[in-house]
């Protein structure tokens, strides 16, 4: 008789709340339910095909997520808790990484969720709106799931085969997330104005507000170095899904 195991799971809180998901996406929830990693996701990370790839965080999650998601459908911030929660389960919470030649270990179960402000969302959707401090003009804008990601690197790909100069990277991922300019919802028209009358300063502001509101994780870490303390972003090395055994 075939002998079945218990298998320990974790229901993981999404930094959007589910919030900017359609009411009928699992996402919605705010929640998703991962399990504790094994021998079989150890072999994921090794796949050497995967990390020629660039694929195998990717892999990794699709084998962990046990709630029926779509990975790509994730916010860049959702799937950056959902990262963290999976080196989590698979090595704890103690990361220990160089930091200015010192080895430093922190907890990462104390990293905290930015949480997303719902009150700044447009109509109840993944919606904001942000005026340029220097025309005036208004943008309404959403925030990148992991398949505009996809598309905008694929944009990118696509735009330095024909150019090798070119470097559209801000461009490229500014078209991806404005939804509108002055009510004018014309994807030509958008693209045409991030290409010809986006002042840079409008669009360093433009960055910073987004990078504002879009819920993820916190990074940020206090330690202590040389007896003083200190707060330091948490470097994400080869070891942090790769620790050394």
């Amino acid at each position: 008789m075939e002998q079945k195991f218990n298998f320990p799971t974790e229901t993981i809180e999404l930094p959007s709340k589910g919030l900017l998901y359609p009411p009928d996406s699992l996402l919605a929830s705010g929640t998703v339910e991962m399990k504790y990693m094994t021998a079989k996701e150890e072999d994921i990370l090794t796949n050497s095909n995967y990390i020629k790839q660039g694929v195998v965080i990717d892999k990794l999650l699709q084998s962990l997520v046990i709630s029926k998601i779509d990975i790509n459908d994730l916010l860049i911030g959702d799937k950056n808790a959902l990262i963290l929660a999976s080196r989590i389960l698979g090595y704890g919470k103690d990361y220990t990484f160089d930091y200015k030649n010192q080895e430093v270990t922190v907890d990462l179960s104390l990293l905290e969720n930015k949480y997303l402000d719902e009150s700044l969302m447009l109509n109840n959707r993944n919606e904001f709106e942000f005026e340029l401090p220097s025309t005036n003009n208004k943008i309404t804008f959403k925030l990148l799931t992991e398949k505009d990601q996809k598309a905008i690197e694929k944009d990118i790909n696509g735009i330095k085969k024909i150019n090798q100069n070119l470097s559209p990277e801000i461009s490229t991922r500014l078209k991806h997330t404005i939804l509108s300019i002055n009510g004018n919802y014309d994807k030509k028209d958008i693209n045409e104005f991030v290409d010809n009358y986006l002042l840079a300063k409008d669009s360093i502001a433009l960055r910073k507000y987004i990078l504002q509101v879009s819920p993820d994780v916190s990074m940020k870490s206090s330690i202590e170095l040389n007896g003083v303390e200190e707060d330091i972003e948490i470097p994400i090395g080869i070891n942090f899904f790769w620790p050394e055994l």
